[in-house]
């Protein structure tokens, strides 16, 4: 079956599916993004992306396209023509079509919306999480607006090349300080020996990640002591254990750090009941 793809108003073949050279997404970069999880048939958390979209837009000070609960309809129809029950439905917003200039163009242009959906090997998935991944560091050389879930991701994409090339799966980005901030498409989470769950506040220096919400909701469930405060490589190398979280990741155990092993070197118990616990807290819209 062709994937089908949503582009400004129209569901298309992705062979058919194009938006102009001179979109300020392509050019500039001028656009944000989000990435849903689709599960079993329904949207998770929906409420939360939709809010951080707006925000994300809000920031760059382009409009919302479209009513949330037409946003929302759009990607579960984007989700149901690809047939999609596990995987992800991705949206994008540029601040749309203009003649290339770096000045905003005129309010009247209409902002770009496209979305598209996948699925996903959920048993691979869960066998990589048994397994758990290896994470490298490298400098953090991005912008200092890393909360805009902004579609400006070149540091981020040679930060995974230079974990693909090593290895791994991951790359955590470490501040000028020694700090890690957070990963080039995750958030970053250790256990300490005394068992605290921690991960850097998100008020400055990353991005609010939704599963890291619902996350931090889920730990409470479970009576976990959380501490959101940042950590030094050094802390995370010799810490209990230590995982990422995205909505395409979910909670996955993170084993090694710069080939450092973490713990006894396997997926520890936190990190395994969190990813078993999650979707009891999350919200779920069916398709």
């Amino acid at each position: 079956m062709s994937r089908i793809a949503y582009v400004n108003g129209r569901y298309l073949p992705h062979a058919n599916a194009a938006v102009s050279i001179e979109d300020r997404g392509f050019q500039f970069a001028d656009a944000v993004y989000e990435v849903c999880e689709i599960r079993d048939g329904e949207v998770i958390d929906p409420g939360l992306h939709l809010d951080r979209l707006e925000r994300s837009l809000r920031e760059l000070r382009i409009r919302m396209p479209m009513s949330r609960t037409a946003l929302l309809v759009v990607m579960r129809q984007t989700a149901k023509r690809n047939r999609v029950r596990n995987g992800g439905v991705y949206v994008q917003v540029s601040r749309g079509e203009a003649h290339r200039d770096h000045a905003f163009p005129d309010a009247s242009v209409p902002p770009t919306v496209v979305m598209t959906a996948k699925p996903h090997d959920r048993a691979k998935a869960e066998a990589q999480a048994e397994k758990g991944i290896a994470v490298i560091t490298v400098p953090d050389n991005r912008w200092e607006r890393v909360d805009i879930k902004s579609v400006g991701l070149l540091p981020n994409c040679l930060a995974k090349q230079a974990a693909k090339e090593a290895g791994a799966k991951e790359a955590w980005f470490v501040d000028g300080t020694g700090l890690v901030t957070e990963g080039s498409s995750t958030n970053a989470w250790i256990v300490t020996r005394d068992g605290a769950l921690v991960t850097r506040s998100a008020e400055f220096g990353i991005l609010r990640g939704i599963t890291r919400t619902v996350l931090l909701e889920v730990a409470k469930r479970l009576g976990l002591r959380v501490e959101e405060r940042s950590f030094t490589v050094a802390e995370a190398k010799a810490a209990k254990e230590a995982f990422i979280t995205a909505a395409t990741t979910l909670v996955m155990p993170v084993v090694s750090i710069d080939g450092t092993a973490i713990g006894n070197g396997h997926p520890g118990e936190t990190a395994l009941a969190l990813r078993r616990a999650f979707h009891g807290s999350t919200e779920r819209v069916p398709l």
